[in-house]
């Protein structure tokens, strides 16, 4: 396995920190966390510059496989995992809004649409003119998602929509929902459920916005499905047979998540490492004791192990090889690899990183959620230890 990138991809980088750099600078980041309010600019910069086709085919007004002003790239999961990481660099929750729409509205329409669905909506997630969202988690079913009972109904040309669905994240500030639903019943918890691409402005539909911990500028939901008609040219994918689609989204959101959160864990880490070199105490800057040196020496082993599973468990997923195992072990690690990064860096901090005005505390408040949402780290556990067979 080569573990250099392609000067393509080098470019990448170069291209999206040089550009991330003027539309999602710190104190621009640290504006949207305090107003609460989605990083819309930041969006659009990326739009603009092409980089939501970075893994739509040419023929859908996307970049994969070619050649262009963005920096190339052919659309691999190593392309998707550069893009994801340098978003999360810059503010965690551009890379969260940037990954829904690339997962939900990109990966999971070039998968399973139909060739309506993917010459209407592909050439929009490549332009960035629309965002999307993932609705799957209820109030009775987090962990144990399969577990859903919104249903919907078939009537006479479509569907109607009644359930409930919660921490489905984004959905004030999408454009579609990718929202999972329950079609029938069978044997098994998995078997009669169906996806579906909801407008979020269809009638019935009812948002209520969670107040949280940390995430806030993007933030998350509570959704109402009262009576909802959708036609059935929103089903995405075969009725009934959802729950194997919704298997291989999740996979590619762990790649995005883990790339997302390690680049964030990197900014807090870097963060963290210039403060050491230049806060002073007892006549030297406080780096040089080891108490902290030895934090941030443990801070950086864990980035560069992050790192290294990310871009393993890209080239497993471009190979073909990548198992759920897989998936699991990369969530897990980088997870809680964010979550202690930004711990640690706090308490480098000192004072200064428990108050507001400082970014250590939103990194803190925000790296929380690596080892509860998407999957838990418990869960992650439990799918690592059966595929052990145990």
């Amino acid at each position: 396995m080569d573990y250099s990138f392609t000067p393509e991809q080098n470019q990448i980088r170069e291209h999206l920190r040089a550009l991330l750099g003027k539309a999602c600078p710190p104190e621009y980041a640290a504006k949207c966390d305090e107003g609460a309010r989605p990083p819309r600019e930041a969006y659009d910069a990326l739009a603009q510059g092409g980089w939501f086709g970075l893994i739509v085919p040419p023929e859908y007004g996307g970049s994969a496989a070619s050649n262009t002003g963005s920096g190339g790239g052919n659309g691999s999961a190593i392309d998707l995992a550069i893009l994801l990481e340098e978003c999360g660099y810059a503010f965690e929750e551009l890379a969260m809004w940037v990954f829904r729409t690339l997962t939900y509205g990109g990966y999971a329409v070039m998968r399973d649409g139909t060739p309506e669905q993917k010459a209407s909506i592909l050439p929009r997630v490549a332009r960035g003119e629309i965002a999307v969202c993932f609705g799957i988690t209820e109030p009775h079913s987090g962990s144990d998602a399969a577990a859903l009972t919104t249903r919907a109904a078939e009537r006479e040309g479509g569907y109607v929509i009644n359930g409930q669905k919660v921490f489905t994240s984004g959905m004030d500030c999408s454009d579609l929902c990718l929202l999972i639903a329950r079609t029938s019943s069978g044997e098994k918890k998995h078997e009669g459920i169906t996806n579906f691409l909801v407008d979020t402005r269809t009638p019935g539909i009812e948002i209520r916005k969670i107040k949280t911990l940390g995430q806030r500028a993007i933030g998350t939901t509570q959704v109402f499905y009262n009576d909802v008609q959708v036609p059935k040219t929103a089903v995405l994918g075969k009725v009934g047979q959802g729950w194997r689609a919704v298997d291989a989204y999740i996979w590619y959101e762990r790649l995005c998540l883990s790339a997302a959160r390690t680049g964030a864990a990197t900014a807090a880490f870097e963060y963290a490492l210039n403060y050491a070199k230049t806060r002073k105490q007892f006549g030297q800057t406080i780096g040089k004791f080891q108490a902290v040196s030895h934090q941030l020496a443990n801070m950086k082993m864990m980035l560069d192990i992050s790192r290294t599973m990310v871009y393993r468990f890209a080239w497993l997923m471009d190979q073909g090889k990548a198992t759920r195992q897989d998936a699991a072990v990369v969530k897990l690690h980088t997870g809680e690899t964010y979550k202690a990064v930004s711990d640690m860096g706090l308490q480098i901090l000192g004072g200064y990183g428990y108050c507001m005005e400082y970014p250590m505390q939103r990194f803190f408040r925000d790296s929380r959620l690596a080892t509860i949402g998407a999957g838990t780290s418990e869960i992650q556990r439990n799918i690592i230890a059966r595929g052990l067979g145990l």
